[in-house]
């Protein structure tokens, strides 16, 4: 009898760091996700982006700056401040003065690693419809905008996922206080 195959290590992935919202507020986006995106496209529950691509050999790292911004810290205060046009889809755009207080301490720290797009100014906000044609933006986005009112969401905590491709895979969640 020959012993078991050994699994393979998994192949490097980039990371891809993310806020994550209470409850409500994840099912309310995630409600208009359903209702607005393409749907062999909504691979992915509600998120903030914070980090597109670091790399792989960040991952310990990574783990410790996120558990030592989290652990024992009150929630950062955020709102959804207005909707964003993303040309072929919508995003209601986040203000959070704290989280991008997070996020730059991130960025110093990881400066010499990131890709452009994570080096280049932040635009913090939730995509809700992306992937279609620009009239079915615009349409949504007039839609949405005549009840819009700027209101307070709850980040819950940050989280960091493997990119290889299709759905994000879970690396790590850290919890606010």
């Amino acid at each position: 009898m020959s012993p078991p195959a050994a699994i393979p290590a998994p192949i490097p992935a980039p990371i891809i760091v993310t806020a994550v919202f209470g409850k409500a507020d994840t099912a309310y986006f995630d409600g208009l996700r359903k209702a607005h995106f393409p749907p062999e496209r909504n691979q992915l529950a509600a998120h903030l982006t914070m980090f597109h691509h670091l790399p792989p050999s960040l991952e310990a790292e990574l783990k410790q700056r996120l558990a030592g911004e989290t652990r024992g810290v009150p929630a950062p205060q955020a709102r959804i401040a207005g909707l964003m046009s993303l040309g072929r889809g919508v995003a209601f755009r986040i203000e959070s003065p704290e989280l991008e207080d997070i996020r730059d301490r991130l960025r110093d720290a990881f400066a010499a690693m990131l890709t452009p797009q994570d080096a280049a100014g932040w635009r913090p906000h939730v995509t809700i419809q992306n992937k279609v044609e620009p009239y079915q933006a615009k349409a949504l986005q007039a839609e949405l905008a005549t009840d819009f009112r700027p209101r307070s969401v709850a980040v819950a905590g940050l989280a960091s996922w493997w990119y290889r491709g299709g759905p994000w895979e879970p690396l790590s969640r850290h919890m606010f206080a």
